[in-house]
């Protein structure tokens, strides 16, 4: 005789529906908080209100600014070697498993080659100088 499969079909359904309150509870909950902000700040818009606001820095001259592009090379450069130092941590605890040592060592060593060649690149181009 088979077994009825109701009761796991209920419980899988069960278990949806606890994620589906869940999320419709935290919809509501932002909901709430974002229609209580409308209603209750005040709008009483000046002049001062209305400029475009940045830094602290009251706008002067032109929207258009130049910025060179060696700044947004640092940022790169940095976002790069960080992500590669996350890399790093677990290569860490796998090598010092057993069997993994070698093959490890080996793929870091090929890892750790592209970004030298990277950085060796970015150097050549002159892009590592602060002046």
């Amino acid at each position: 005789m088979p077994e009825p499969t109701v009761g796991l079909a209920a419980d899988y359904f069960q278990s949806y529906s606890v994620v589906g309150l869940l999320a419709l509870v935290g919809v509501l909950f932002v909901a709430v908080a974002f229609g209580a902000g409308r209603l209750l700040r005040p709008v009483v818009p000046t002049p001062e209100k209305l400029l475009t606001y940045e830094c602290g820095v009251d706008p002067v001259g032109e929207g258009w600014a130049h910025t060179q592009v060696r700044y947004y090379v640092y940022a790169f450069l940095y976002v790069v070697f960080a992500v590669d130092s996350i890399f790093l941590f677990p290569w860490a605890t796998v090598f010092a498993a057993p069997g993994y040592g070698a093959t490890t060592l080996v793929e870091m060593f090929i890892f750790l080659g592209f970004l030298a060649v990277g950085l060796l690149y970015a150097y050549k181009k002159g892009v590592l100088s602060w002046t």
